[in-house]
């Protein structure tokens, strides 16, 4: 039994035998002490929460990559009680957890803003208690659950975290069964579902990177097979997916680095996948139609976004070679 429920009981016990003795002087001790211990209480609580997300952020940050979680780890969320982190708890666990679900309806729908806030937390708990000189963590608490975070940063934390937990514990890569119905996750609107679409597309991005840009000549073949294993959104292959047209916001994306924008740094990887797979497409003459399709079927054909792409004279030559 946690500290809260301990002094919790012990309170209405207290209070019980100073009704049965029914007198005015113990009524305004009845009183007195309801107002000091429901302080008491309240105080209890909120360090009771604290210590269960700082408990939270440590499993995460044990087992958020490759790790596989014991016996004892899945116990130790079991004792997890605060009802405020009954679905923080959930999702933690789901994402430590080898051969996960979070593909299914129930992680991808959007949680409620406290779960959204909660998670958020537990995030930059598990980066602060990587720093070689961290914060205290309760005042890192009191800090973040006083700051009001915009929802749009919120929402990218928790797919990031998603899609990265994706990454880490399912191998070998392969989501060429999944379809991502965007319409059914509570996304609010085309900057929420962009942001869901980015976040997904940035996983998929890490895996070809290497073959793409480490390997002297690029792998074409391996990084097309990887290509090959995306999923799909709403039915369609991914580079099918156009809603890019919601207003560009700026926030922080990356660890100690000031606000950017956020479609400069996820459309330009984005792009760079398009780029990498059109160079795929472009190796074999069997695969001209695909490369078509793939050129006609995407934001490559979009000169408007190009100026969030650090290739922007590759984007512009494209069709004018397709022109010649």
């Amino acid at each position: 039994m946690n500290n809260f429920a301990t002094i919790k009981m012990k309170f209405f016990i207290k209070i019980k035998i100073l009704i049965n003795k029914k007198n005015k002087h113990n009524m305004r001790r009845i009183f007195i002490i309801t107002i000091l211990i429901v302080g008491s209480l309240s105080v209890l609580k909120a360090s009771d929460l604290n210590n269960e997300l700082i408990e939270l952020a440590k499993i995460y940050r044990n087992f958020m990559f490759r790790n596989s979680p014991t016996a004892s780890t899945f116990e130790q969320l079991e004792e997890i009680k605060s009802p405020e982190l009954i679905n923080s708890t959930k999702f933690i666990k789901e994402a430590i957890t080898t051969n996960n679900k979070l593909t299914i309806a129930e992680f991808l729908k959007l949680p409620e803003e406290i779960t959204l806030k909660y998670v958020y937390i537990i995030r930059r708990i598990n980066w602060n208690i990587r720093e070689e000189t961290p914060k205290d963590n309760n005042e890192l608490i009191k800090e973040l659950s006083e700051k009001e975070i915009p929802r749009y940063e919120l929402i990218d934390n928790y797919y990031d975290m998603l899609f990265i937990s994706i990454g880490n514990k399912n191998q070998p890569f392969d989501l060429s069964k999944i379809n991502f119905e965007m319409n059914k996750y509570d996304l609010k609107d085309d900057t929420e579902k962009g942001i869901f679409f980015l976040n997904a597309m940035n996983l998929c991005g890490t895996l070809i990177w290497g073959y793409m840009n480490i390997v002297k000549p690029p792998n074409y073949e391996k990084a097309l097979q990887f290509i090959e294993k995306y999923p799909k959104f709403n039915g369609q292959p991914y580079y099918q997916y156009l809603d890019f047209s919601f207003p560009d916001f700026e926030m922080v994306i990356e660890k100690d680095k000031d606000k950017e924008s956020y479609k400069s740094y996820y459309l330009n990887k984005y792009y760079d996948i398009l780029l990498s797979h059109l160079e795929c497409l472009s190796q074999k003459k069997k695969d001209k139609e695909k490369r078509n399709d793939l050129l006609l079927g995407s934001i490559l054909k979009e000169k408007n976004y190009y100026k969030y792409s650090k290739k922007k004279n590759i984007l512009d030559g494209l069709f004018t070679t397709i022109k010649r």
